[in-house]
């Protein structure tokens, strides 16, 4: 296994661009790439293996385990990659502080909501089997982990590691879901989750604990911890609450209101659209570390990342708009019957998502957190209210029109207020 990653890691180094900040965003999309390119097959299997029922009660489980996942990690990941990259002697100690704070939350946020499953969503009182509470508390928990052992690969400028590691879960993930369908388990698609994500545990913490943490250590000085660590922690765990809400609450309601088949419906078409929003992310993510390492050139560096993942998103986007049908129909004929429109509306709301995602970044190495905070809620409440809305008037579609109106809404008022938002990094900033 460790070979075929090495020239995988190499080959991708070879082919990308030397500013580091570009090359660990360029990386960072490919593993976005390479993870989306294998769910869409784990996607594709499940829809074939499973009812139209079955995958849009486990799709809507697992956002439910992904919005539990964004409150128990506290939002650790950007943690990292905020302060990782000048903690010198102190990464190890820092990392593993933020796994067992993460580990231990998640545990205890997903037991809270299976004991209030019959309340808040009874359609997915399935989860209370044994068997399938466990799955499910053991994907939260791990997903946690996977989220922040990504932030500490790329904070060490280990980013090839996070190719290394989705391809490993995506790989394992496709295998124990042909394993549940042969066993016949209704819960196969959480059980393959949740054991893929134990094996991509052990092997990337293997590596960045063994050699990434360790090199990092030797070759970067320890600078003193900055000041109001804990306040910004605190502020940034607060705003990424809505935007992990904004992405996990729309299938739930989906599900409340238009049934099972609906929300499968949209469960498949959200996980293509979804992947220009990963580029869009990871970018920002490369943009947040390299900044804490050269604050003089953050302006410089957001342009360079708008430019490059604007071009790489319009690309994306239109390919997905183009072949919507022909991308579904691979899921089943009535997938592309039902979801071409939304899942075209839901792509192209990811062009303007790139101006939000890297103001974000932006606020966060300027740490200027309330305006991050303030611009995660504005989408968290636009796109949930107006979901809530639309659904009953348009059908499934409303949840892609709510994505799209709500990130031109948010792209405009970007646009107007540039200079507002878009401002060197100065020691006063909060």
């Amino acid at each position: 296994m460790r070979r075929p990653l090495v020239m995988l890691r190499a080959g991708i180094a070879a082919a990308l661009p030397g500013e580091p900040v570009l090359r660990t965003g360029h990386v960072l999309a490919v593993s976005s790439l390479v993870n989306a390119g294998l769910g869409f097959f784990f996607w594709t299997f499940a829809t074939h293996w499973y009812d139209e029922r079955t995958v849009g009660l486990s799709y809507s489980a697992l956002m439910a385990s992904l919005l539990l996942t964004g409150i128990g990690q506290l939002n650790l990941n950007d943690f990292l990659v905020r302060f990782v990259p000048t903690a010198g002697r102190r990464s190890r100690r820092l990392v593993l502080t933020c796994y067992a704070a993460s580990t231990a939350f998640s545990v205890v946020v997903a037991l809270v909501f299976l004991a209030l499953v019959p309340v808040v969503s009874p359609g997915l009182g399935f989860l209370l089997t044994p068997v399938t509470a466990t799955c499910f508390v053991v994907a939260t928990a791990g997903y946690a982990v996977f989220v922040l052992q990504d932030g500490a690969l790329t904070a060490v400028r280990m980013p090839g590691w996070v190719v290394g590691e989705n391809l490993i879960f995506a790989v394992v993930k496709i295998l124990l879901l042909a394993l549940g369908a042969a066993l016949g388990l209704f819960s196969g698609i959480l059980l393959s989750w949740a054991g893929a994500l134990v094996v991509s545990l052990v092997v990337a913490n293997s590596v960045l604990m063994g050699r990434g943490i360790p090199r990092h250590e030797r070759e970067t000085g320890t600078a003193p911890p900055p000041p109001r660590m804990l306040k910004y922690a605190a502020a940034d765990y607060f705003g990424s609450l809505f935007r992990v809400a904004g992405y996990t609450v729309v299938p739930l309601i989906v599900l409340n209101n238009c049934g099972a088949e609906e929300s499968a419906f949209y469960s498949v078409a959200w996980g293509v659209a979804y992947v220009p929003y990963l580029i869009a992310r990871n970018m920002g993510t490369s943009l947040l570390a390299e900044s804490v390492r050269g604050p003089e050139r953050l302006v410089q560096h957001s342009l360079r990342v708008l430019r490059h993942s604007g071009l790489l998103l319009g690309g994306v986007t239109v390919v997905i708009v183009v072949a919507a049908p022909q991308i579904l129909s691979l899921f089943g004929a009535s997938y592309a019957a039902e979801g071409t429109t939304l899942l075209r509306l839901l792509a192209l709301s990811a062009l303007p998502n790139l101006l939000l995602s890297v103001a974000i970044d932006v606020a966060r190495a300027q740490r200027r957190l309330r305006w991050a905070v303030w611009l995660q809620v504005a989408m968290c409440v636009l796109v949930l209210g107006l979901t809530h809305l639309l659904l009953p008037v348009v059908g499934l579609v409303g949840a892609g029109l709510a994505w799209l109106v709500t990130q031109c809404l948010i792209g405009v008022f970007l646009l107007a207020s540039w200079s507002r938002w878009l401002v060197p990094v100065t020691e006063g900033s909060s």
